[in-house]
């Protein structure tokens, strides 16, 4: 026997709910990309986009810059076929954070030669973040199967001063 079915008993669809447009606090992201020489080019592409849409395209120049170099480095080291990266919009800053599969090193001379070849890889991205004020990083990643965890903070003011003046804290 059929079953009458009331518009009380239907799902919602999408179209019920008023549409909300995209606002920088609503900006969180992920990915997974593969560890690969173009990964740092779909990074850049989507990081404008996603900027653009959520009214932040002033923060492009510098996150673009700092995000771009965050994904080389962690195509480099990783030993997966793939890295992850987060954008989150809170507190008035952009977080970028990538995880590679790169263990951390145990005993202390490697540990501080592969973190010192890290640094280096990420020379470009520390001078961006720094001339926005931001704070940059790498550690242990702390979610199950370990690896690496690199990150970069941009404030928003610090990166539209260095869209406009090149650099915000020189």
């Amino acid at each position: 026997m059929p079953v009458a079915m009331t518009s009380a008993c239907l799902p919602y669809t999408p179209t019920d709910l008023p549409p909300a447009p995209p606002t920088p606090e609503s900006l969180t992201y992920s990915l997974t990309l593969p560890a690969a020489p173009q990964s740092p080019a779909i990074v850049r592409a989507m990081i404008r986009t996603v900027l653009d849409a959520h009214g932040l395209a002033d923060m492009a120049d510098a996150v673009v810059q700092a995000a771009s170099e965050l994904v080389a480095c962690a195509c480099r080291f990783t030993t997966s076929p793939e890295v992850y990266v987060c954008l989150r919009y809170r507190e008035e800053a952009l977080r970028v954070v990538l995880y590679d599969a790169h263990p951390r090193h145990q005993h202390p001379r490697l540990a501080a030669a592969c973190d010192a070849r890290r640094r280096s890889a990420l020379r470009l991205s520390a001078c961006v973040v720094r001339a926005c004020g931001g704070d940059w990083g790498f550690g242990d990643a702390r979610e199950p199967g370990g690896g690496t965890r690199m990150w970069a903070v941009l404030p928003r003011k610090g990166a539209r001063a260095y869209l406009v003046g090149g650099h915000a804290n020189e």
